[in-house]
């Protein structure tokens, strides 16, 4: 996996392939369409794949109030599309002077001079240049005169509606990460810092890792199967995210159990994987019911994450 994060002294070997630009948050089915059309344009001009990203989304500096919660952070993007098949992945930092740029100077200045483009493959709904004025048609006109090809890879449609970043950003918000699973080419994941919490679990037989500095969006809350990794190692993993009204606490937590896993955690990042909405968050009536339906969500988990 090659990330690079400037044009500075931009690497030979990642200049005259086959790119593709745009934020590939999530990468969902539709960016691994993209890819797959990328990796056949990359052998047939015998260059490398790139993709060409942003970090952060525009947006971030552009409207602030209306930039979407990422999917994915840099690094778990760029091993998303490494193991498509991608060659290099730029992540270029997004700054005013690169918003600034019309679209003909980013097209000559980004895709021409640093990258060296031979052909460019992107979806339908692409924009460049300053105030997102550069449209799909605008770049097959430059493209064009530059002598570079352009392939427009159609939307994918999955579960009869079109695949993208903001429709799995709503199945998540909602809680459906089934159905977000298959709109992405891996399970969803969040990653975050474990943390010290109450240590109530550990006293009722169920050790959680409690995550904290998460960046990514977080479902809506319930209990959650999953499956967590840590140093490429992974368990089958009960996720608690919300209060804990059964012993009166409102704070909202992402507390992990991991299934076959009894080392301490504490100061250590955790990767978490979601694979199925199991409940609600609910009281119940007693210490002794709490860990009756633990018992139920560990065989639950069992059966969907082993």
């Amino acid at each position: 996996m090659h990330i690079i994060r400037n044009l500075s002294d931009f690497p030979t070997a990642a200049r005259g392939g086959a790119v593709s630009i745009g934020n590939f948050d999530g990468v969902h089915r539709g960016h691994v369409a993209i890819v797959r059309r990328l990796l056949e344009r990359a052998t047939d001009v015998q260059g490398p794949a790139i993709v060409f990203t942003f970090d952060p989304h525009p947006v971030r500096l552009l409207r602030p109030e209306q930039c979407p919660p990422p999917l994915t952070w840099t690094e778990r993007k760029a091993e998303l599309l490494a193991a498509q098949g991608v060659d290099w992945i730029v992540a270029y930092p997004t700054n005013e002077a690169l918003l600034r740029l019309s679209a003909k100077e980013f097209f000559d200045q980004i895709v021409c001079e640093s990258l060296a483009a031979r052909a460019l493959v992107e979806g339908p709904n692409f924009y460049f240049g300053h105030n997102r004025e550069g449209t799909i048609a605008r770049l097959g006109e430059l493209t064009a005169a530059a002598g570079i090809t352009l392939d427009v890879v159609p939307p994918v449609e999955v579960d009869g509606g079109l695949v993208s970043s903001s429709r799995v950003r709503d199945l998540i918000r909602a809680g459906d990460v089934d159905a977000a699973r298959r709109l992405l080419a891996v399970p969803y994941r969040i990653r975050g810092m474990v943390t010290h919490g109450a240590g109530r679990g550990a006293k009722i037989g169920f050790p959680t890792a409690n995550l904290d500095a998460i960046d990514t969006l977080l479902p809506v809350q319930g209990v959650y199967a999953g499956r967590a990794w840590k140093n490429g190692a992974n368990w089958p993993a009960a996720v608690h995210l919300g209060p804990s009204p059964t012993f009166g606490d409102a704070i909202v937590r992402v507390e992990v159990h991991l299934i076959g896993h009894d080392e301490p955690l504490y100061g250590q990042p955790l990767e978490v994987d979601f694979l199925s909405r199991l409940r609600d968050i609910r009281p119940f009536a007693s210490k002794d019911a709490l860990i009756d339906q633990l018992h139920e969500d560990v065989a639950q988990v069992k059966r969907l994450a082993t």
